[in-house]
């Protein structure tokens, strides 16, 4: 917490020694992401090159768009975040993650902010501590540019401290507070459904301290301010064909056909692999048995989180006709427990909804990022951790409660230690691969920028990113292995490629796609020139190919 301090005449913030450390903590996190940010690491991929793709296009008053391109469930607010950078130092990785870093530091302090109010400042300046950290599958999640979680964590929490703020009546723009409540909850839906859990609860919560405000001028500004969050998707939804609309393709894209796993593999998917790779306790490729243990108590904490807060909530309420200060009202001593609860509550219909999906058992590793706003509720979840412990530490509980305190101590730590010893082990061993990739990546595009082809055809993960590494001078349309077209999710790149009189190809060297390349080009007898370049095979056949035509 900051207190006022009087030097030369000046009133200065003087920081108490929790919100020092977590500073210090918040500080550390954001320089180790910078500079995992100027090597680009993690490394970047073509779902990420058409989000830059847009922020370019944006940047060029050459489109507006609403959703991703080829998409019409996932908004691009990460694009239009960048486009003005990209305006003004060019197309490039850093600078296409920048904003998203600032997404991150926004987030610690929120974060912080409200642990803080809600709990202790100590274990607030544990839980900054904790998310200061982070392996691969985090920082992924925290600082490319994909779509949704990055901005929608931050809003999430900015809406719970609005919360906070009007029960306790430290808001006094409480309508202005109330309608950017309700823009929050529509920027986060036109971003990213994958927050709806947490928007309801929060929803509920808001609903709770100030329902009677609701009925007039503050409860239109909150549809208001929602409304005009989500209008793009509106928009975009109006214009939209028939199966076209945002709901009709998130459920298509969302419904596997074919035999559904069983929900004992689903669970066991989501919890034992995806639970800890979401908090950072496993490398990317995977969960050991002992790093399965945090997924196996999470449930347990979260039972325990809500019991500790229904209990606070309780107590809050004090005995009829129990004396209260003028200032601290029912509702302002209540808020903490409610919100609480709201946090517990969403991680627990994120982590279902989860589990509903049979990606959670068929490919828990590729899909563990869409439990990443699992982290807003650490907090919550680790409180009664924090609280059995230092009961025991200060030594007035029972026998029980001491052995629950030790162990409980002992969770908190085994946590720290495990995500501190992934961490360090990514960074000083497991950013030679992304690099090595990266630079492989951009040997290509200055290959083809300084010598051509400057129409080629490739693959999905290698198309878009081969156009934002050279700023389009190098222009590529998507094909799928067996050489038919492919995923192309920006179709005027497809055409440009079509109207090329002499194409090449580019692919990665002895992959399948390759090895069908040459096959064909062999029954041509054509004596096609071919490179190598950073582990790709350039083809510049002297006549077009295009076998599906």
């Amino acid at each position: 917490m900051s207190h006022p301090e009087q030097h030369r005449g000046r009133w200065r913030p003087r920081l108490d020694r929790p919100a020092l450390v977590a500073l210090l903590f918040g500080v550390a996190g954001v320089v180790y992401r910078l500079i995992l940010t100027l090597f680009t690491v993690p490394v970047s991929n073509s779902d990420e090159a058409t989000f830059g793709l847009a922020a370019l296009h944006i940047a060029q008053g050459r489109e507006r768009p609403i959703f991703l391109y080829g998409q019409h469930y996932m908004g691009v607010l990460e694009s239009y975040l960048a486009a003005p950078l990209v305006a003004v130092f060019g197309p490039s990785w850093p600078v296409l993650r920048l904003p998203m870093l600032v997404l991150y530091a926004v987030f610690l302090y929120l974060i912080h902010r409200l642990t803080r109010r809600l709990c202790t400042p100590w274990f607030a300046a544990f839980v900054v501590g904790l998310l200061a950290l982070g392996p691969e599958r985090v920082v992924r999640d925290q600082l490319t540019v994909v779509g949704g979680r990055p901005e929608v964590k931050p809003a999430v929490l900015l809406m719970l401290l609005i919360t906070v703020g009007l029960a306790v009546g430290t808001v006094h723009r409480r309508r202005l507070a109330i309608g950017l409540f309700g823009l929050l909850v529509g920027l986060s839906v036109w971003s990213d459904w994958l927050i709806l859990p947490y928007l309801a609860v929060a929803g509920l919560a808001l609903l709770w301290a100030v329902r009677r405000e609701l009925l007039g001028w503050s409860g239109l500004l909150l549809v208001a301010g929602a409304v005009v969050g989500v209008a793009p998707m509106i928009v975009d939804n109006l214009r939209a064909g028939p199966g076209e609309d945002s709901l009709s393709v998130f459920r298509e894209v969302s419904t596997k056909t074919g035999p559904q796993p069983p929900w004992s593999d689903r669970i066991r998917g989501g919890l034992l692999e995806g639970v800890p790779l979401a908090h950072g306790l496993c490398p990317v490729d995977g969960c050991g048995r002992w790093q399965q243990w945090f997924g196996v108590l999470y449930p347990v904490l979260l039972v325990a989180g809500a019991a500790l807060a229904v209990l606070a909530y309780r107590r809050a309420a004090g005995p009829p006709g129990g004396e209260r200060t003028a200032r601290a009202t029912p509702r302002a001593e209540r808020v903490g427990p409610v919100v609480q609860l709201a946090l517990i509550a969403g991680a627990a219909l994120t982590l279902l909804s989860y589990v509903r999906s049979p990606l959670a058992a068929t490919s828990p590793l590729d899909n563990a990022r869409y439990l990443s706003v699992l982290q807003l509720s650490l907090p919550a979840v680790l409180w009664p951790l924090w609280v059995a412990a230092l009961t025991a530490w200060r030594g007035t509980s029972s026998v029980l409660g001491r052995i629950t305190g030790a162990l409980s101590a002992a969770v908190l730590a085994a946590l720290t230690v495990t995500t501190l010893v992934i961490t360090v082990l990514f960074a000083a061993t497991g950013t030679a691969a992304s690099r090595t990739e990266e630079r492989q990546a951009r040997e290509l595009a200055a290959a083809l920028r300084a010598d051509g082809p400057h129409e080629v055809y490739g693959d999905y993960w290698t198309c878009n990113r081969l156009i934002f590494n050279t700023d389009e001078s190098v222009v590529c349309g998507v094909l799928d292995a067996d050489l038919a077209p492919g995923q192309n999710r920006y179709r005027p790149y497809w055409r440009q490629v079509g109207r090329a009189e002499r194409p090449g190809y580019v692919v990665e060297a002895g992959s399948p796609m390759d090895r069908r390349l040459r096959r064909l080009l062999a029954d041509r007898g054509d004596a096609t020139p071919v490179r190598d370049v950073g582990g790709y095979r350039v083809y510049h056949p002297d006549t077009p190919v295009r076998p599906w035509r």
